[in-house]
């Protein structure tokens, strides 16, 4: 060998230099499974993979759309406390399509992480971008020494095989505990791409994370895109949970012909099982061009006259805890809301949460105190 083939090129020794830097890092950081510390969003415990947000048994019963949608991690979050001063994750994704024309990647298949302030509200900090199907970030650094209770969202519109949280070697990290004081079911939202999340940039930014953050409660994401059209299977599957709240939200997906014959027949399932559980019904959205498309007000109106027949039926029969939520206002007057006249934008959602808000806040407060 000749004194140049000794000598280590350029690009080997920047190679060997990452190496050791890797080394280094493996060894100052340890990683934690999710699924340790608590994953949340999920109404079932039985599933084919951890991060579904349908039971196993579902696969086969319910439409096929449906059960593919449900392998999207969409609401499934979860919550730690640590003294950390440097966060990473990792995250590898079931698909390697990241983003969508209309939605970017960032919330189709990335993190979202908030950290709950001293007065009790929570705080964006950082987001997981993600690059690849499997992806490895620093979401903070140089943070104050202090122990502080995080929110972790997952992917809307992706599944995840697996999520881990990285901290420092020398850091404790442990399950957040209870929301709040009392007893704390989860609000269920059941409904359509809008309620999985299209087209928020963020997956804190949907509707139902806003006000579970909102509300200090637990909340359950049962949102599949083009697909929420309350079949009987899944008034069933619904029936066997235990929320505060049911939230209705499919009437983007459905004609006035299946709101006539579907939605008290489901109605109905759930109030057997739960007599006294709320149940609230959504109108659509209105579509922002709306105004001048005559075929799509007219869809509008035709579903929402029939969501307030089913409505009124089912309070003329003596069916006790129902609730409505007009959707004229849903996404504000300026047609500022949406991406494409249908999917909200974040600010869309923001005003949803808020139209929300104003039904499910005193339903909420007397849940608490009835249990408490």
């Amino acid at each position: 060998m000749t004194p140049l083939q000794r000598i280590p090129t350029l690009a080997s020794f920047c190679v060997l230099l990452q190496l050791v830097a890797l080394g280094q890092t493996a060894s100052e950081v340890s990683w934690h499974d999710i699924g340790n510390l608590g994953v949340e969003g999920q109404g079932w415990k039985d599933t084919k993979a951890p991060f579904d947000r349908l039971p196993a048994k579902a696969e086969g019963v319910v439409p096929s759309s449906v059960w593919g949608l449900s392998r999207s991690s969409s609401g499934l979050h979860m919550r730690f406390k640590t003294d950390a001063t440097k966060l990473l994750a990792r995250w590898e994704l079931t698909s390697p399509n990241l983003a969508m024309p209309h939605m970017p990647a960032t919330g189709v298949s990335g993190l979202d992480l908030y950290v709950k302030m001293p007065g009790g509200n929570w705080n964006w900090l950082a987001n997981g971008r993600p690059e690849r199907q499997t992806n490895q970030v620093t979401l903070a650094d140089s943070l104050p020494q202090a122990t502080r209770e995080y929110l972790l969202y997952l992917p809307l519109y992706n599944g995840v095989h697996a999520v881990q949280i990285g901290v420092p070697t020398s850091a404790s990290i442990t399950s957040a505990g209870a929301w709040g004081p009392g007893t704390r079911k989860p609000i269920l939202f059941y409904g359509t791409s809008i309620q999985q999340g299209a087209c928020a940039s963020r997956p804190g930014l949907v509707h139902s994370a806003i006000l579970g953050r909102r509300f200090q409660f637990p909340h359950i994401n049962l949102g599949f895109s083009g697909s929420g059209r309350m079949e009987a299977s899944m008034a069933s599957l619904f029936a066997e949970l235990d929320p505060s709240v049911y939230v209705l939200d499919c009437l983007p997906n459905m004609s006035a012909a299946e709101v006539t014959e579907r939605v008290e027949p489901f109605v109905r399932t759930l109030r057997i099982a739960h007599p006294k559980t709320p149940i609230v019904f959504v109108e659509d959205r209105s579509y922002s061009d709306a105004f001048l498309i005559q075929s799509k007000r007219q869809r509008n109106d035709t579903s929402r006259a029939a969501l307030q027949a089913a409505f009124k039926r089912l309070k003329s029969e003596g069916v006790q805890q129902l609730y409505y939520i007009s959707g004229a206002s849903l996404l504000g007057k300026d047609n500022e809301g949406t991406v494409d006249s249908s999917h909200p934008n974040d600010l869309g959602f923001m005003r949803q949460a808020d139209q929300f808000d104003k039904i499910l806040r005193p339903l909420l407060k007397r849940a608490v105190r009835n249990r408490d």
